[in-house]
């Protein structure tokens, strides 16, 4: 059996990266774990294959943690002569794209400071240039500062390894012909570098890991690779040559292929019954709990091993503490540990029994759980892009996402939400829906989560029973409150989900109302009345398409949020607005009734979640 995997997984490894079987067996293509970078030409594994295998200067290792590291002068240049400053950096690489010549960098550690001064000799030996579609305008100013100066301003760091008692050195982001912060001498202007060269920070800022690529133009194989041929240098083993060589050798892999033909029919033979059926048990009871796809359970040591003994915190709120983990093979989880307090029982009964049986590509993934005594805790896909709040609440323009994408992630997250209503056997109501629980993934794809106040019903059941309302203010719909406004049904999420849209527009913080409103006046009513009044909601696009996203992004919105359930769409509905060419025609007012007093209203005790 061993040698069948050897030998199946040196032709896996021969297809995906393009390379002759014939190949120099020392050179052959390698990686450091099983979802890490192919490693070959013109990059070689430092320690295990020798040094003709890969070009000077493109020496990679292995970590303990199986990542591709790399030891490199980045390419960060000083004006006002453009030279190279000589900062030595350790790199994760997450991605090598042979053809295109780009590396992709993960982790960013400087072994080195910026300089005092910039270098008045460009003496750069550097293979690679800073590969960045947006790095026009990427500058950062270094200021010589009085020690009282604050680092208050997002915009601003402090290069602590040039800083002392006297004064301190702050890197600001900034444009040439900066002005000079009170107290502060101007120093030099660099070019984009990892913010993590002035705080010190191991692991890269969020936006720097999807932002920061390197290109090599030397050796040039990535004409070569196209081709689906392979690149090596000269047998003199000279620095400056390379050649490419074909990869179409049919004879050598039709040899190859035989051979492993024969292993497999060698094994078949002396594979007895007893272990076929060995096989067979143990495929049908995978098949079975893939089909199931059940949560696993773990045990509180489990969940210790997964955290490394809760190292790496990811955020925090009422239900817990929220931690980065790692199963065994090598997946990256988030773990939810929850407190140890009144009303977990059924938060955690909730949260597993409903999101245990949940498959789609818009809702969190619960991987497992912890119950054990009485310590709980959920065990969730890890999402690298936080929440949706966390982009649409903030100034910081590096962190918007664009009104097309906003737009994608609208549909996603309705497409989530009709799933939960029409997509399971029994329907389930979220009751939360809100930015805050809607995280993102590596491609900024939404998924709905945090469902420890959902609830479970038949799809023919058109009234839910409560005696709690759930939800969070601002989200909740008029009728969890008072059921002189209906009763409560998945209309509800309905409501949430309008309230969520017209954040997607409002929370940016970039419209501008009349400054002859009143500064009391309640947006959503305000953009209703703009739009009835023929006027376009004022946001800042850069195109006349961006426009047409917001105001259709508005209107549905308001259509979600009219005051009683009958009046609002379905989500398979929504997802038809949002998707269609046309911007959909303006709803009832929702906000006539807004003002009504309720003297019937029922007296609830409100649950609200963080």
């Amino acid at each position: 059996m061993n040698i069948f995997l050897f030998s199946f997984t040196f032709l896996v490894h021969v297809a995906k990266a393009g390379f002759a079987p014939s190949q120099d067996v020392e050179c052959q293509p390698t990686s450091c774990g099983e979802f890490d970078p192919i490693i070959k030409f013109p990059f070689r594994l430092k320690g295990h294959q020798p040094q003709h295998c890969g070009y000077p200067g493109f020496e990679l290792s292995c970590t303990k943690s199986n990542k591709t590291e790399f030891e490199l002068q980045f390419p960060v240049t000083a004006s006002p002569n453009n030279f190279v400053l000589p900062i030595l950096a350790k790199v994760s690489i997450s991605k090598i794209d042979y053809e295109a010549q780009i590396i992709f960098l993960d982790d960013f550690i400087a072994l080195s400071c910026l300089p005092e001064q910039p270098p008045t000799v460009n003496s750069s030996t550097s293979p690679f240039e800073l590969d960045r579609s947006s790095e026009n305008g990427y500058r950062y100013t270094l200021f010589n500062c009085s020690s009282n100066n604050s680092v208050d301003d997002s915009n601003t760091n402090l290069v602590s390894c040039l800083s002392g008692h006297k004064s301190q050195v702050l890197a600001v982001y900034s444009y040439p012909g900066q002005g000079s912060p009170l107290s502060c001498f101007k120093m030099y202007s660099i070019s984009y570098v990892p913010v993590n060269v002035f705080t010190g920070q191991k692991e890269l800022d969020i936006f720097d890991a999807f932002d920061i690529s390197l290109r090599w133009s030397k050796p040039s194989c990535g004409n070569c690779e196209a081709k689906g041929n392979y690149c090596q240098l000269r047998n003199n083993g000279t620095e400056s040559e390379t050649v490419c060589f074909s990869s179409k050798q049919p004879g050598i892999v039709t040899g190859v292929l035989f051979m492993l033909f024969l292993i497999i029919a060698f094994y078949s033979v002396l594979s007895s019954e007893k272990r076929k059926k060995e096989d067979r048990k143990k495929i049908e009871c995978f098949l079975e709990d893939y089909m199931a796809l059940r949560p696993t359970r773990y045990s509180y040591a489990d969940i210790k091993k997964i955290t490394d003994n809760f190292k790496k915190e990811l955020g925090q709120g009422g239900y817990g503490i929220v931690y980065k983990g790692k199963l065994s093979n090598q997946i990256l989880v988030a773990v939810k540990v929850l407190k140890i307090v009144e009303g977990n029982g059924e938060d955690f009964i909730n949260e597993v029994s409903t999101i245990g049986r949940i498959h789609h590509v818009n809702v969190v993934r619960l991987v497992g759980y912890c119950a054990d005594g009485y310590r709980r805790a959920l065990v969730y896909e890890f999402l690298p892009n936080d929440s949706l709040q966390k982009f649409i609440s903030s100034r910081n323009q590096k962190s918007t996402l664009g009104w097309e994408k906003l737009h994608q992630i609208a549909i996603g997250v309705a497409k989530g939400i009709e799933y939960l209503h029409q997509g399971c056997n029994q329907r389930i109501l979220h009751f939360d829906i809100k930015p805050h629980n809607i995280l993102l993934d590596h491609s900024f794809n939404p998924k709905v989560s945090d469902f420890g106040l959902a609830k479970l019903c038949s799809k023919d059941q058109s009234v839910v029973s409560m005696t709690v309302a759930r939800g969070t203010i601002g989200y909740i719909a008029p009728e969890v409150f008072s059921r002189n406004y209906g009763n409560v049904s998945y209309k509800a999420d309905v409501y949430s989900f309008g309230m969520l849209l017209i954040d997607l527009v409002g929370g940016k913080k970039n419209y501008r109302a009349a400054e002859q409103d009143d500064s009391e006046v309640y947006f959503p009513e305000w953009m209703y009345n703009q739009l009835e009044k023929g006027k376009e909601i004022e946001i800042d696009t850069e195109k006349d398409e961006d426009t047409k996203i917001v105001k259709k992004i508005t209107i549905v919105g308001l259509w979600c949020i009219q005051w009683y359930p009958a009046e609002r769409p379905s989500m398979k509905t929504v997802i038809q607005m949002l998707e269609g060419e046309n911007i959909p025609v303006m709803p009832p007012n929702p906000f006539a009734s807004m003002n009504a007093t309720d003297t019937n209203s029922t007296s609830h005790e409100i649950q609200f979640s963080n």
